[in-house]
């Protein structure tokens, strides 16, 4: 007799699962133990919970680890955007309504590019659910913009017109989007063409995937202005912080990295060599030092 088989999930088992929140279904990986200290992922521009696919598994032996697509990207449902706001306001409070639903009430977050904004929105809102954070090339800071953002800060923000749009539309293109990973690093052999081949098809091509990014390429501006809330929230809260800063981010200065110590003194700074996507390549420090620093520093404060 032929008996039904159900395999045995590991909590290292990275998992793939879509909830329902606010209309939308939202794409989610997740893994480890629900009754391990929680960790949110929250991913940059242009990609998704796809960046986070080699870490996850290794945080999950010591965290419940938890990564959403924000709406419009990745797996995530992609409203059309003549009826839902494409504004960093909207993709927070999705992203704060999942992990309300997952029971995320108090976590540690991990905030990379657009995961900054998105995070220390929901963290703003409700402070008392950061334990701990940490930065990878997210830019909370006026110094931390390259030349790359030139057509964005000096004309989309002041006026939307095609004009000003098609200024910054090389910014969606299949070879910028690989260069976003490739500059700066020192070993882009460690780099997987899955990254923007999956940023580029899967968000970028996406039905209204240009005007999605576009929409929020104009409400970044937005964040700029909470950018004191933000530092604000850091300097009195000092939740313990560990940064890791890629030292050749094509958007990101040095100095926007630096610029975290001012509010968090006591925060560990690793200064990569590495650029935007520092994860792809310096993988194994990173997660070394994540569990490192969760014991040593997180966990006796806990």
């Amino acid at each position: 007799m032929t008996k039904n088989y159900t395999p045995a999930i590991e909590t290292t088992t990275v998992t793939y699962k879509t909830l329902a929140v606010d209309g939308l279904n939202i794409a989610y990986r997740e893994a480890g133990s629900p009754d391990n200290p929680k960790l949110v992922l929250l991913h940059g521009f242009p990609s998704s919970s796809h960046q986070y696919r080699n870490l996850i598994p290794i945080l999950a032996d010591g965290f419940h680890v938890l990564s959403p697509d924000y709406p419009g990207f990745g797996n995530t449902d992609a409203p059309d955007p003549a009826k839902f706001p494409y504004t960093f306001d909207k993709l927070a409070e999705v992203t704060a309504h999942l992990l309300e639903q997952k029971g995320f009430d108090r976590f540690g977050l991990y905030a990379q590019d657009y995961g900054g904004p998105v995070g220390f929105r929901i963290v703003t809102q409700k402070p008392e659910s950061l334990e701990w954070l940490i930065i990878q090339n997210t830019n909370a800071y006026e110094v931390g913009f390259t030349e790359a953002w030139g057509g964005l800060r000096n004309a989309l923000w002041h006026n939307r017109t095609p004009e000003s749009e098609a200024g910054v539309a090389g910014l969606l293109e299949y070879d910028t989007v690989k260069t976003v990973y490739l500059h700066g690093s020192k070993l882009p052999e460690l780099i997987s063409p899955d990254n923007w081949n999956s940023d580029y098809y899967t968000t970028l091509q996406k039905p209204n995937g240009r005007r999605i990014q576009l929409d929020l390429f104009y409400d970044y501006r937005n964040n700029v202005v909470l950018y004191p809330k933000w530092q604000e929230l850091l300097r009195k809260r000092q939740p313990p912080t560990i940064i890791f800063w890629g030292q050749d981010d094509i958007f990101f200065t040095r100095e926007g990295g630096e610029a975290y110590l001012a509010d968090l003194p006591k925060a560990e700074m690793h200064r990569l060599e590495a650029g935007h996507f520092a994860v792809e390549d310096c993988l194994a420090y990173i997660s070394d030092h994540i569990h490192r620093f969760y014991d040593d520093v997180v966990a006796r404060k806990r």
